[in-house]
Parts: structure tokens; sequence; C-alpha cells
């Protein structure tokens, strides 16, 4: 499940969205969400899957009822369809990124080489493209055993390369002194937009939304201990972000780029970092490529979640096989990553709607469909078991009273501070 959590979420989108909204004082506020929603959140998300073992259309059906089910369903694999689609273009990105790093280096002249490739919009369609059929092959072919493996090796490598990166950052010529000056909060820049892009990371880097995770807990185990199992994920994923941040903010700020550049700004900050690094073509192309592969296995994890939520099982009436699906999910996937990759700037726009707004949305259904619409008794049992006890139930009325309450207050004041101000 960290495997799931961990990808281009902690390390392409947590330091570009801390640079556009508040800061180090984002930082406060998205550690606060994970705690106190995120997790709760992810304990619901897996509950409610693996009380119906259905994905999202089938799940919210059986809690809301027919018409209102599917339709909030299918709004969230709607939601997951535009969100994959430039994810997509992102994770070929960072093979492009890898690739040049693996064969050309990222000297002066390789630097040029390589920006020159990232802004042709042919190219990285056509990269994007060949990420998203290596994905529905993958899934064709059912390797999940392998994916699962792959996780298992992948993520302990890519965190080992991390921390020597953030020691490697750190000791950077000024360093430590910007990222001092950097962690000084200002609480003042904060308002409707950037609480709620803290509370929207929080949920997109854990996969939340009412759409992967409660597919993923459709395939839990009847033994598997939710909470604790919750809180290693949720707290797994956060060290993750935190790293990325330790390695990647200081070296931005030692080069003097602007953190509020958007979603292009890893890819301003890494070649740079490792052009000056020692040994750092070997270490810089070691780490790429775990990203690479990691922000692929997370691809994949998106790609099932399309397939799972349009089977049989979610939609009875609708006859097609899983090859078909998968044919069918590759021939929108073509289609509507082509705005993206011709116009960059626009999957900022698109991240924040879909990344953020529809992920807090789709959690807040799938935490209501389990506290409200199943047996409060039914429900507690699919978190805790059989046990019970005082702390147990403080939990459950926080995540039936307090958590969805929280993220439609959070969602519904930046829509209107939105409109307010257009």
């Amino acid at each position: 499940m960290i495997g799931v959590a961990v990808g281009l979420g902690n390390v392409w989108r947590f330091p570009y969205m801390m640079g556009q909204y508040g800061g180090s004082a984002f930082l406060f506020v998205y550690l606060g969400c994970v705690l106190l929603f995120a997790i709760p959140a992810l304990s619901a998300e897996w509950a409610l899957g693996r009380a119906t073992r259905k994905g999202p259309i089938g799940a919210l059906r059986e809690a809301f009822g027919f018409v209102p089910g599917t339709l909030a369903g299918g709004l969230l694999l709607v939601t997951v369809t535009i969100a994959v689609s430039y994810y997509l273009l992102i994770v070929g990105q960072i093979l492009y990124t890898a690739f040049m790093s693996v064969t050309r280096g990222f000297d002066p002249t390789g630097i040029a080489v390589f920006e020159t490739g990232l802004g042709n919009a042919r190219l990285q369609y056509a990269i994007g493209l060949a990420v998203l059929y290596a994905g529905l092959f993958v899934i064709y072919r059912g390797l999940g055993r392998g994916i699962e493996t792959s996780s298992k090796l992948i993520v302990p490598f890519f965190g080992v390369t991390v921390v020597y990166l953030v020691c490697y950052s750190l000791l950077l010529p000024g360093a430590l002194e910007k990222f001092a000056d950097f962690l000084k909060p200002d609480f003042t820049q904060l308002g409707p937009a950037e609480i709620f892009a803290a509370m929207g990371q929080a949920f997109f880097s854990m996969g939340l939304g009412g759409t992967y995770m409660l597919v993923y807990g459709s395939y839990l185990s009847d033994r598997a201990r939710i909470p604790g199992d919750a809180a290693i994920t949720g707290l797994g994923d956060t060290s993750a972000s935190l790293l990325a941040a330790l390695f990647l903010v200081p070296a931005m700020l030692v080069f003097g780029l602007d953190m509020s550049s958007g979603p292009g700004l890893l890819f301003a900050t890494l070649p740079r970092l490792f052009g000056q690094m020692p040994a750092g073509e070997l270490l810089g192309s070691a780490f790429l490529l775990a990203l690479a592969l990691i922000a692929f296995l997370s691809a994949v994890a998106a790609l099932e979640v399309i397939v799972a939520g349009l089977s049989g099982s979610d939609l009875p009436g609708l006859r097609l096989s899983r090859g078909r699906i998968i044919a069918a999910a590759a021939v929108v996937e073509t289609i509507i990553m082509l705005p993206s990759a011709l116009h960059p700037p626009l999957i900022g726009r698109l991240d924040l709607i879909f990344g953020s707004g529809m992920q807090v949305l789709g959690s807040a259904l799938a935490v209501l469909a389990l506290t409200w619409c199943m047996r409060p008794e039914a429900g507690q049992r699919q978190i805790f078991g059989d046990k019970r006890g005082w702390l147990r139930s403080a939990y459950f009325h926080w995540l039936r009273w307090v958590v969805p309450a929280a993220l439609l207050f959070v969602l519904l004041n930046y829509v209107l501070t939105v409109m307010l101000a257009a």
C-alpha cells in the first residue's frame, strides 16, 4: 500500500504546491491534515472497499442507492481518468529525464539539450503514450505479484537514495541558512486557497478520493488490521514527501529557482543538482530510474482503478470483457492526454481541480457512505473487527462527524472564495 501511495505526488507535486501555497506554513497545515483527516479517511475507504468487494460505482450504489451511487461513482471514475491523463505525461517526463541523465548527463550543454527535448510537445506526448500502453499491457497480463515484488524492492532503494541526496543538498554552500529561513512559517499567508491546497495535497499524495484506496481495500483480507495499516501507510507516504522536500527545497533555494513556478519546478532543479554533484551522473541516474519505476507503478495502480471500476462486478449490465475495457481506456486516455501535452500550463489548473478538489470530495463521499449509509455497528466492525472500547468509539465518531464536515467545509469555502473573487 505504501508502494501505491508513494509516487510523483511526493516528489513532483509536493514541492511546487508548497512553493505556490504558503511555503513552510503550507507544510504545517499539510501535516495536520494528514494526521487528523487523511489517515482516518484512508481507514474508511479501505473499510468500504472491503465491506462491498466492489469498485467506486458498485460500492457507492450499495451505500447511496442505484441512481445516486451510479452518478457519484461515475463522477469519481471520470476524475481518475482525467487525472491519469496528465499524470502519465509527468511520468513520461521523469523517464525522459532519467534517459538523458544516463545517456547525456547534465553538464551545461546537456542541460540545454534536455530542456529543448522537455519543451518538445510531440516528443513528450509520444513518451506519455508509451507509458500508457506499457501500463495497460501490465494490467492486461495480470502481473499483480510482480508489481508487489517490484514495490518492495524499489521503495527501499528509492528511500536510501533520497537520504543520501538530503545529506548532499543540505551541505551545499548556504543551504542550511536559506533552508532555516524558509522554515520560519508566515501564517498570515494562509487563506482558503492555501488550506484547500494543503488538504488536497494530503489526499492526493495518499491516493485518497473514493477510488484508488477503495479499490485496493476491496482486495484486503478480512484479517487486515485497518487502523494500524492506515497509520503506517500515511506516515510512510508523508515521510517520503518530507524527505523529498529536504533535498529539493535547499537545492532550489541555493540555485535561486522560483518555488512558485508550478509543475515544471522539479525538472528545473534536478539537472542542476546532479550536474554539479560528485558522481552526480551515477547517483542522479539511479535516483531518476527509481523514481521513474515508482511513478510507473503508481500509474499502473491508477489504470487498474479505471479498469476495475468498469468491470462486470461494478456494472453487471455492461457486457464488456476486461480486454475490451482496457482497449477503450487506451483510446480515451490517448485523446484526453493531448491538450495537456500541447499546452503544459493546463496541467497545473487540472491538477488543482482533479488532483485536489475532486480527491477531497470523493473521499468525503466514501466516508459518508461507510459511517452514515451503513449501520454504525457494521462500519465499526469493518474497521476494528470485534474489538470495542472508548478509544475506538471516539475514532469512529471523529470519522463520522468531524472528518466529512471538515472536508466539505474546506472545499466549499474554497469554491465560494473563487466565485467571489471572479
